[in-house]
């Protein structure tokens, strides 16, 4: 066995998890501009995003996990879970921690959107930005695979998508809502009747 074993699954496992996190970011976007056309969304779409971002959480959970059990670079807790604290690329490190915190809070107020004021639900999603942003320097920044140019390609192209879905949706929720047309009041019995009588009168005198 390898004894990089543990960095090469922790390179792999925050590569999937940055991947997921794009995916959900995208296909949250894609829906919200209704890029995938106007007509009423299926439940599984909404679930898609969904589990995206839980799949996310747990590759995370196998990066971090596997940076612990790495000798490489010998990664502790205190390294892990607060900002600025690691020998290895601080800042660089420090995004990533930030990113973590971000991707918890975002899961859990969508596991607890039932139960919490929407308000809040939407204020905490709406960090999925910022999250997306961290995640990516901290990919880009942090890990020794960001010097490849495949990965820099896929990374520049899938943030490119997001700011102009962003623009997209922003653009949408700034239009004027459509004037809705007045309900038409309906006529006063009297003057009904009498419009009825003088048709009559009208007809008879014919």
């Amino acid at each position: 066995m390898s004894e990089h074993l543990w960095w090469y699954v922790a390179r792999s496992g925050g590569i999937v998890s940055w991947a997921l996190l794009a995916a959900s970011v995208l296909w949250g976007l894609a829906l919200s501009t209704r890029a995938l056309g106007a007509r009423p969304r299926p439940n599984w779409l909404l679930d898609l995003h969904r589990f995206l971002g839980g799949l996310a959480v747990v590759f995370v959970g196998v990066h971090v996990g596997a940076l612990v059990l790495d000798s490489y670079l010998s990664f502790g807790l205190m390294q892990l879970f607060v900002p600025f604290t690691s020998s290895y690329r601080p800042g660089a490190v420090a995004w990533g921690v930030v990113g973590l915190y971000l991707l918890l809070a975002v899961e859990v107020t969508s596991l607890l959107r039932r139960r919490i004021p929407k308000p809040i639900w939407r204020r905490v999603h709406l960090a999925s930005f910022g999250l997306f942003a961290v995640a990516t320097l901290h990919g880009l920044l942090a890990g020794t695979d960001g010097g490849s140019s495949t990965l820099r390609w896929v990374m520049l192209v899938t943030t490119a998508t997001v700011v102009a879905l962003t623009a997209l949706r922003v653009a949408q929720a700034l239009e004027p809502a459509p004037a809705r047309p007045a309900p038409a009041r309906p006529a006063r019995p009297g003057v009904a009747r009498r419009l009825i009588d003088h048709s009559e009168v009208a007809n008879g005198s014919r």
